[in-house]
């Protein structure tokens, strides 16, 4: 393969579509042609001289039959026909003519040559091989001047190098037009796109080709970027909402604390300062864990088993001292889903904070296992969640009383990193009632692996 210079790749490179298309097409052309006509000139040039052959091989045969016959060869001979041994050497008393041995040869084969001289116009001959009367082979040649031979090809050969370059030229225009034409839907689609208002799409061509795949791709891309502009739009909106009460409240009661220096005052404005800032600093991780849910990238999925990650979770939650404690019921074993262990605790932990949250006496975790899936049924017998908001309060910083949720330090975050990583597990979340008349989460996880028989009741106490 040849390899150009690298200047040379490097000034190609910079062309632009429509030369490069349009010089390729121009030079292939040419190339093709160019073949095309010598093929064609040397075909004019055996048609010319198969005519003349056929002549000339008439009279050769004509006169090889006089000479078998006895006729001298003297008499045979004149400037169209000779007469000479299987040497070449002439036997007709005339001089020797300008063959060399591989046109004798040539010659004795029955093939015709063409004997040229420099400033002499051109002549072909045909020879037959016959012997005379004392059995001595001899070779007799019939010629004739190739009268406007050289000019006949040399004009064909021009006529068709000049309709080469031509075509050639054609050719590469053509294409440049095609290309330019063709390239003019790419043309508007960039202006198109430069101009484009938030929430337009560019237009798609009629055409099921290449250009509509392009079109419809970044109308697709374009969908994706005004999706997640809004989505960064109506966060970064809630994120600022959320964060000013906090922020705000913070601000209030240090200002408070400065202009009254009373020690006992101080103090609980101080510990106001410490629960807004713990609060703050839950709303900072919620909000960057739901970014990563909604818009990072997935972790891969593990076996997970989710009995031991209930039992943990409630753990946890025991550990801190809280009241209601944390029952676990379940009638399995093991119960495997495919998940990651953080996705896991994430889901049982806030599933269980906002239980603990809002249940007096209640907080109940059940695992239903079924054919290809399992309920995580987290029940308390707290005030409910109305019918009515049942089906928004997976959505983030919603909040079913406001004054409710945020002396109890909701973010309305919780349940919106619940429902996103189970989603983006195959499952589903729902809100309802429990049977204790409090509010009843349930999560239906696919499962992964087999189910084993519990061989207890856990209920949650050590």
């Amino acid at each position: 393969m040849i390899r150009l210079p690298r200047p040379v790749r490097s000034w190609w490179s910079r062309r632009t579509i429509q030369f490069r298309t349009s010089a390729v097409a121009t030079v292939v052309a040419l190339c093709a042609l160019g073949a095309i006509a010598h093929a064609s000139t040397g075909f004019v040039g055996w048609l010319l001289l198969d005519s003349v052959d056929t002549d000339l091989r008439r009279r050769a045969t004509a006169a090889t039959s006089q000479l078998a016959s006895g006729a001298d060869p003297a008499a045979l001979v004149g400037p169209d026909l000779r007469v000479l041994d299987v040497a070449g050497t002439p036997v007709d008393g005339l001089p020797a003519r300008a063959l060399g041995g591989r046109e004798i040869d040539d010659l004795k084969e029955g093939e015709g040559v063409i004997e040229h001289r420099d400033h002499a116009e051109w002549r072909r001959w045909v020879g037959a091989v016959v012997p005379d009367p004392r059995g001595e082979p001899r070779l007799v040649l019939a010629g004739t001047p190739l009268v406007g031979y050289r000019d006949t090809l040399s004009t064909a050969g021009n006529f068709l190098v000049f309709g080469s370059i031509l075509s050639a030229t054609t050719i590469g225009l053509a294409t440049w037009i095609v290309v330019r034409r063709c390239l003019r839907p790419v043309e508007r689609l960039r202006v198109a796109a430069g101009t484009l208002p938030e929430g337009e799409r560019l237009p798609v061509p009629e055409a099921d080709d290449e250009l509509r795949a392009l079109a419809e791709a970044l109308n697709s891309m374009l969908t994706r970027r005004d999706a997640d502009t809004e989505w960064l739009r109506r966060f970064t909106g809630d994120a600022a909402h959320e964060l000013r009460n906090p922020v705000s409240a913070i601000r209030v009661q240090a200002e408070v604390a400065v202009v009254h220096p009373d020690p006992e005052q101080a103090q609980e404005a101080l510990q106001e300062i410490a629960d807004e800032a713990k609060r703050l600093s839950d709303l900072v991780d919620g909000l960057l864990a739901l970014a990563r849910a909604e818009r990072g990238s997935q972790p891969p999925p593990r076996p997970v088993d989710l009995v031991s990650a209930v039992r943990a979770a409630a753990d946890r939650a025991n550990m801190r001292g809280v009241r209601p404690r944390v029952q676990v019921e379940t009638s399995a074993a093991a119960l495997v889903v495919s998940a990651s262990p953080y996705e896991v605790a994430t889901v049982l932990d806030n599933l269980v904070s906002n239980a603990l949250r809002y249940a007096r006496a209640l907080v109940r975790v059940s695992l239903l296992p079924a054919a290809d899936s399992v309920r995580l049924l987290v029940d308390d017998d707290g005030p409910g969640i109305p019918a009515e908001h049942r089906a928004q309060v997976f959505d983030r910083f919603h909040r079913v009383e406001a004054d409710r949720a945020r002396s109890t330090g909701g973010s309305g975050l919780g349940l919106a990193l619940v429902a996103e990583a189970v989603r983006r597990r195959g499952g589903t979340v729902r809100a309802g009632e429990s049977p204790e008349g409090g509010a009843r989460i349930e999560a239906r996880w696919p499962l992964s692996g087999p189910l084993l028989p519990a061989v207890r009741r856990d209920d949650g106490r050590r």
